[in-house]
């Protein structure tokens, strides 16, 4: 939040005290893209913080009272229309007023039903949090910020909400980028260029490095929203997922290397070496590389038409084979979140659709068999199949292209396609040779600022071993867009030494056939308790360890229960059993 001096303190009282308006708040982030009265200056407009005309007013912005009071009670949000330009969320905590943008800027949920922390609010679908004060986006997934707008409090006890008109109907503030300069040499280079290595490359530029951004990005793209590739439903353009435009990455003098990998680093000389054969040096290096799906070691696997669901091609690929004459037997092998998403939303296109997997239910693994035995019957209510506890051992094919597999049971099932969702491994034998520590499986171990145990070699995302708050900082690998987002964030502001320690609160989620799973949390459960209806697939389930301590909730059309815990974790902040007694609930009130 900016500081104002008393003479643009005295600017702004002046101009509100025509309306004999006292300011109860005038608050905001400076750095916001578009000027709205409390979100800080235009960058062209530094002279005149705080002061607008009111031919500027009365054109670009509108100001309305939006209730009284004592309308919002203590930790209470509200939605209220301002004018009939738009809405705004009103806030009141500690007894001041906030206004924000409705929706969360991943998905646009509302976040009237998130839950409220203490000065921000957590999405309650996916789990982002926005700062009350600012609207800055401080976890992920997503992109964006909100907007924030200027609340006053009149002497009749009215609450004002001015607004930029824009921003009422966008809901979204893109940061804004600092300045680069020629005359800096250092250099930071994002190996990797997934939403972990974009989140970084923004975290650099927005938080004030001025020296060269580079990424290298693998695949021909930009980097896009990598969550829906495994939710196939119709092709989508690659633009629509795309996060930021290319006049986005030229604005912020951000160089972005597509089609091309790191083939090996040399943290002596400080360089990296890439798959086109030119070298880059630098002063600092994010490895973000991420994990490639994992492919059985079994006769046949070869055949066309057997696809992995990792990247935008693997998603063009299924349906172009899918196609739409509903003429295709479709075989998953997984029965993870991967598998499960996948075979949901191709089921619909498949004249057959079957699920192999190892486990006795689907994500029985993480949501433990009663949860699992409800989600097995929902997909067999969509006449999806299953065969549990086996694999497949063989793939048999004509033509060069599968039609059958045969499973380690000796059932042989028809396959036109066959969709591989069984685990992944990561993109790290670039670094074999570079003195960077690596666990066995290829992990990058960090410490809890995203350094390796090399200097100025920083990783996150899924290929990172990292300490996890919420799990007493234990350190563990976890594949998740909004953990990799966030440790993208965490290694910038590292990189610019601003020391700033990882706070993880892992959050995941699924879509399966309009019902929406949650879950909150890690670590291996020693006994469960569930309050609601799991037939009906309307419950929450609490995982507890050993001494009876909650370590992860989930839940299923029960929100916003799920980012509260997640809320709660982050606070530092334990729940047990015992909590659970009288009222299983009577810990959300308490988060704020």
């Amino acid at each position: 939040m900016f500081a104002f001096s008393r003479y643009n303190l005295n600017k702004v009282v002046n101009f509100f005290v025509q309306d004999r308006v006292l300011i109860n708040r005038v608050m905001g982030s400076s750095s916001s893209r578009s000027f709205s009265p409390n979100c800080g200056p235009n960058k062209n407009d530094k002279e005149n913080r705080g002061t607008i005309s009111r031919t500027e007013s009365s054109k670009e912005y509108v100001e309305s009272v939006v209730c009284k009071a004592n309308d919002l009670k203590e930790n209470e949000m509200k939605v209220f229309e301002i004018g009939e330009e738009g809405k705004v969320l009103l806030v009141k905590q500690k007894g001041e007023f906030s206004a924000v943008g409705t929706k969360c800027t991943h998905y646009g949920a509302p976040l009237v039903s998130g839950a409220l922390g203490d000065g921000r609010v957590r999405c309650p679908w996916h789990g982002a949090c926005f700062d009350l004060k600012t609207g800055d986006i401080e976890d992920f997934p997503g992109f964006d910020s909100l907007p924030c707008y200027q609340v006053t409090v009149t002497e009749k006890g009215e609450v004002k909400v001015r607004a930029k008109i824009n921003d009422l109907k966008s809901n979204k503030r893109t940061k804004e980028m600092g300045l680069a300069s020629p005359c800096d040499e250092s250099s930071a280079v994002i190996i990797g260029g997934g939403p972990s290595g974009a989140t970084c490359a923004e975290t650099l530029r927005s938080e004030g490095f001025k020296g060269r951004i580079t990424i290298v990005a693998k695949e021909n793209y930009l980097p896009y929203d990598r969550v829906k590739v495994s939710k196939i439903t119709t092709p989508t353009d690659i633009e629509k997922l795309q996060a930021r435009t290319n006049q986005y990455y030229q604005d912020a003098k951000i160089d972005i290397l597509k089609g091309v990998e790191a083939t090996k680093l040399e943290p002596q000389e400080k360089l990296v070496h890439l798959s086109n054969g030119t070298k880059l040096r630098y002063s600092s290096v994010y490895l973000a590389t991420g994990s490639k799906p994992r492919v059985p070691d079994v006769p046949g696997i070869d055949l066309k038409n057997i696809f992995t669901v990792r990247n935008y091609e693997d998603s063009v690929n299924i349906l172009k084979a899918l196609g739409s004459e509903k003429d295709k037997d479709v075989v998953v092998l997984g029965l993870s979140f991967i598998g499960l998403e996948a075979a949901a939303s191709c089921s619909q296109a498949a004249k057959s659709m079957t699920v192999v997997g190892k486990d006795s239910e689907p994500l029985g693994q993480i949501f433990g068999p009663e949860i699992g035995r409800s989600l097995r019957k929902l997909f067999e209510e969509k006449n999806v199949k299953f065969h549990f506890g086996t694999t497949i051992a063989k793939c048999n094919g004509e033509n060069g292209a599968i039609k059958s597999v045969e499973l380690a049971n000796g059932t042989t099932v028809p396959a036109d396609m066959l969709i591989l969702g069984v685990g992944t491994t990561f993109y790290t034998d670039f670094l074999k040779d570079s003195g960077v520590a690596l666990r066995p499986n290829g992990a990058v171990i960090v410490s809890d600022k995203l350094e390796t145990n090399i200097s100025n070699v920083f990783a996150g995302g899924d290929i990172a071993y990292a300490p996890v708050f919420a799990h007493d900082n234990e350190p563990m690998s976890i594949g998740h867009i909004g953990l990799a987002q966030y440790h993208g964030k965490i290694a910038g502001l590292n990189i610019l030494k601003r020391e700033t320690p990882l706070r993880t609160v892992p959050y995941f989620w699924t879509m399966l056939f309009g019902k929406s799973i949650r879950y909150a949390g890690c670590g291996k459960p020693a006994s469960t308790q569930i309050e609601g209806d799991i037939e009906a697939l309307k419950f929450v389930i609490f995982f507890f360890d050993k001494s009876d301590k909650v370590i992860a909730v989930a839940s299923c059309m029960r929100d916003p229960v799920v980012s509260q815990f997640a809320e709660l974790l982050y606070q530092g902040r334990s729940l047990c059993k015992k909590d659970l007694k009288d009222d299983p609930f009577a810990w959300t009130k308490t988060i704020y």
